[in-house]
């Protein structure tokens, strides 16, 4: 048997997100299509004029238990699931009086929004997992070769693109079947991410709300294909949270510039880390990465003054570096920067007068972190993979500079100044982005010579003091910052002989009498944070 022909062709249209549906519906019955639709979507449609035929008069059955059952019957998901190049598929269809389907248009109950409420009981997150939806979504994807399927309602208009080029030519020789692909892929990706947060909802609410729940899920999706890795013959890409919007690095906006390579992007998450602690911050603050790790950090009255004092904590570092600014770009600290050879400037703005000079350092990527600033690293996990697994622990918290921390312990004899105190502070702040073993020499609101990745905290102190004399500065009255107690009093001795008048660390080490007892014979002030900032 033959199935009839119908004079129509037919959309499924069943959205949670009713973003452009009225546009997409009006469109397609402009085309000739029948518009089969569901509750909320069918009245939204139907108030805008927009000729509908309910889910209930296709399947001949209404809707029960308050709508949990409406789309889960043979005639919607036959015409679904029928391959059209398959004529016992159609006869099938024709034998129950059904026709096919050829434009699925849906997206799910808002699970995520619900959820991100905050005290929500199981019971009405549990309201908020669509069931027919995704089946329905699956089917078509799974057809995808013979029908249209779309989640997200910016492609829409690609789909009716495709509709009027399509128009009278068999699918089989359609122009676009790789656009059904991919369109179908975005349904899989959006159907995993959904179930993925409700996995992970239930398993942390299970966990008692353990950030490291017993399941960690999640689906990454491609967003750019790197031109190469580390090195030229190691392959790279940006993967980002499927069905999140971009946040942190992937959230910045490129001005100008080359692409980001991967390892620009690296060193543009390190600098947003090491800005961190002055976001929205009492004065301007310019930190300077290089491989990740800071070369200069320093807090100015203008971000002018500030980029120059953090370029005078290491100048030779600091070429082919990237640089974050807590402030918009002005025109004088643009002038500056393109002084030096420069990869990428992060800032939340750019003066138009500021633009307009790093016009002319082409390859030099301006991003734009926006109004509120980036690099809080507020991400709810931070991943690292490890042969054969992935290891997982909870962001670290950027200490805040220009806000007195109340747990800081004052150990020696001597109390720091209000000068000294204020320099502890930024030194602390400063610190939190190095990479261990971690010391951080500074003055002034700015970093003199900073000690990283050692493999002994004594070399790092002899390392942060070379470099302070290689830039030329005097260390007499300066402070010290460490990311991790002093295993011996040797750091201590260093650290004096090279003029450091204070000293902050978190203190715990078996020989903190030992330390303290050196800071007091050097006459140094010493004050425990009780908080160590490793960054291995």
């Amino acid at each position: 048997m033959t199935a009839p022909t119908h004079p129509s062709r037919r959309a499924l249209l069943s959205v949670s997100d009713k973003t452009g549906i009225e546009d997409f519906a009006r469109a397609l019955d402009e085309r000739g299509f029948r518009i089969i639709s569901t509750g909320g979507t069918a009245r939204t449609l139907r108030e805008a004029g927009i000729p509908v035929t309910e889910v209930a008069d296709i399947t001949g059955h209404p809707e029960i238990m308050d709508g949990r059952v409406k789309t889960l019957h043979p005639a919607i998901h036959g015409p679904l699931l029928a391959r059209r190049d398959v004529p016992a598929d159609l006869e099938a269809l024709a034998d129950h009086g059904y026709h096919t389907i050829d434009v699925v248009a849906v997206n799910l109950y808002p699970f995520r929004e619900t959820v991100a409420r905050g005290g929500v009981g199981v019971s009405e997150a549990m309201e908020q997992v669509d069931i027919g939806g995704p089946t329905m979504l699956r089917a078509a994807a799974k057809n995808h070769a013979h029908l249209w399927v779309v989640v997200d309602p910016a492609d829409y208009p690609r789909v009716l693109d495709a509709l009027d080029r399509e128009e009278g030519t068999p699918r089989a020789a359609a122009p676009d079947a790789t656009l059904r692909r991919e369109l179908a892929a975005r349904v899989f990706a959006h159907v995993s991410g959904y179930d993925a947060a409700v996995a992970s909802w239930l398993a942390a609410d299970s966990d008692g709300g353990d950030p490291l729940p017993a399941l960690l899920t999640g689906p990454w999706v491609l967003r750019d294909r790197l031109r190469y890795g580390e090195n030229p013959d190691q392959a790279a890409a940006l993967y980002t949270p499927a069905e999140e919007p971009p946040r942190g690095v992937a959230a910045l906006v490129q001005h100008q510039g080359k692409a980001l390579s991967y390892n620009n992007l690296l060193d543009v998450d390190g600098a947003l880390l090491a800005l961190s602690p002055f976001v929205g911050g009492p004065r301007p603050a310019a930190a300077i990465v290089k491989h990740t790790t800071p070369c200069g950090v320093a807090v100015g009255d203008t971000l002018e003054e500030a980029f120059g004092r953090a370029l005078a904590s290491d100048p030779v570092s600091a070429f082919g570096s990237v640089i974050a600014l807590n402030r918009p770009l002005d025109e004088a600290a643009a002038r500056a920067i393109t002084e030096l050879f420069v990869e990428c400037v992060v800032a939340p703005g750019f003066e138009e007068a500021a633009l307009e000079l790093l016009a002319a350092k082409p390859n030099l990527r301006a991003l734009e972190s926006g109004p509120a600033g980036a690099g809080d690293h507020a991400e709810p996990r931070l991943l690292r993979t490890i042969e054969g697994g992935l290891l997982v622990q909870t962001p670290p918290r950027p200490p805040r500079y220009g806000q007195n921390d109340p747990d800081w312990q004052v150990v020696t004899r001597r109390a720091p100044s209000e000068a000294e105190r204020d320099d502890l502070a930024f030194a602390w702040a400063a610190v939190f982005s190095v990479k261990s073993n971690a010391i951080v020499l500074a003055g002034g609101g700015a970093t003199l010579g900073i000690g990283a990745g050692q493999m002994s905290r004594v070399d790092s102190s002899r390392l942060a003091v070379q470099k302070a004399a290689d830039a030329g500065h005097s260390l007499a009255g300066s402070v010290l910052a460490s990311d991790a107690f002093f295993p011996f009093r040797d750091g201590v001795d260093a650290a004096a002989a090279a003029g450091v008048r204070a000293i902050i660390q978190p203190g715990g080490s078996v020989r903190d009498e030992e330390v303290i007892a050196a800071a007091d014979e050097h006459d140094i002030a010493m004050v425990f944070t009780g908080r160590r900032l490793f960054r291995h």
